[in-house]
């Protein structure tokens, strides 16, 4: 039996139904955090509270899935005690129900500063970073969660690969920022908003990473976090 099909064939059919279960909702976690991140940056871009504000509550709903299907895991681990490829599944899929709920959480963020800087009355001037890192960070997110669903390590390593761009974006537009409070100091307080919405959107990113690292343990078996990416490339070539 190869390493993928060891995933989805176990000699308990309840086992296998409670596998099932969680790798769905955790998906279907996964979805709704990739909108909520997709709504916080249209919110911030457009200077929407209401959708801010829908992106805050639904913060709620991410944080109530995250501690239900972990739970779930950790039943599955009490009384199944999983071995080899099942244990890593069930590991990985807790790993990756933490960086989901940290995402919700960094939209939240977002959305918060999409109220305040409408509070301050906008910024006088496009912030088409945020539209920008927003639209890759959530393709990130969405990638990263095909790569599991799929057991794919090539799109795996795809996302880190691409959270390096988004530093590289992250970094030039900071620069910027900073340039036009300078040029402008009465711009701080809206300018700072724009910048923690991006710190925001930057770690998401980093989250991305972090699941296609877990897909990556959960296919190959190897631990590659904190290394680079020609090492997490050599592991998937192996």
């Amino acid at each position: 039996m190869t390493e993928k099909s060891a995933h989805s064939h176990h000699i308990s059919q309840q086992f296998n139904a409670d596998l099932d279960d969680i790798k769905t909702r955790m998906l279907e976690m996964g979805g709704l955090v990739e909108k909520q991140v997709a709504d916080a940056t249209n919110a911030f871009m457009n200077l929407d509270t209401g959708l801010a504000s829908d992106v805050k509550q639904g913060d709620n709903l991410v944080n109530s899935l995250e501690v239900a299907i972990d739970e779930e895991c950790t039943i599955i681990l009490a009384r199944r005690h999983p071995a080899a490829s099942d244990l890593r599944l069930v590991l990985s899929i807790s790993k990756i129900l933490s960086d989901l709920e940290r995402m919700g959480d960094e939209a939240s963020k977002v959305a918060e500063s999409a109220i305040r800087l409408t509070e301050l009355g906008g910024l006088p001037r496009s912030v088409l970073e945020i539209r920008h890192i927003g639209d890759h960070v959530s393709g990130m997110v969405r990638n990263a969660l095909d790569a599991f669903a799929r057991l794919d390590i090539d799109l795996a390593l795809a996302v880190a690969e691409e959270d390096k761009a988004v530093d590289l974006e992250y970094g030039t537009a900071m620069r910027s920022l900073v340039t036009y409070m300078i040029e402008d100091p009465r711009t701080i307080s809206s300018v700072l908003q724009v910048m923690w919405a991006l710190r925001s959107l930057e770690r998401v990113g980093d989250h991305a990473r972090n699941i296609a690292e877990h897909v990556i343990y959960l296919v190959k078996g190897a631990n590659v976090r904190h290394v680079d990416i020609d090492e997490m490339a050599a592991t998937v070539q192996e």
